[in-house]
């Protein structure tokens, strides 16, 4: 890896969702989605931008597109807190991109938190990367959830980052 950075998401990064859309990227979240839910997503991520809503970041090492990473503002436990997302493409694993770009997305949050002062992830509980990532990246596990998620019953760990740290 030479430099791992976050770029706003484009109208050209729609192939990316493609590319994480395969039953092995997905088996810890319900599954692949259709064309028409990749697509829909896609245009979730460019509107985001413009409402505010979330910040969508492709995950690039110069040209190279290693993943996708996204935090918005949602509830928790009664508090407005922000939530993280990711995937990191299966060539791309095991380098460093996921822990550069949760790292990179800390610093965003903290940058663009609008009062937030959590920032959460909340990884099927046999999902051992994103598990492994929240605690590199120095989360603290704060209890588990069921919940569905694309149709399917989860079992979730909560995952909690203070941005004031």
């Amino acid at each position: 890896m030479s430099e791992i950075q976050l770029r706003r998401w484009s109208e050209n990064d729609a192939e990316l969702l493609r590319r994480g859309n395969t039953p092995e990227m997905t088996v810890h979240i319900g599954g692949p989605e259709t064309e028409a839910q990749v697509a829909a997503r896609h245009e979730r991520y460019l509107r985001f931008w413009e409402t505010n809503e979330a910040r969508c970041f492709a995950v690039v090492d110069g040209s190279e597109q290693l993943g996708a990473i996204c935090s918005w503002k949602t509830t928790w436990r009664e508090q407005e807190v922000l939530e993280a997302g990711w995937f990191i493409v299966p060539e791309a694993q095991g380098r460093g991109a996921g822990s550069a770009a949760l790292s990179l997305l800390i610093d965003d949050a903290r940058a663009h938190a609008d009062g937030q002062r959590l920032l959460t992830a909340f990884p099927d509980e046999n999902n051992g990367p994103s598990n492994a990532l929240c605690r590199k990246a120095g989360f603290t596990l704060a209890g588990q959830r069921a919940g569905v998620f694309r149709g399917a019953d989860l079992m979730m760990n909560e995952w909690v980052f203070d941005l004031q740290s």
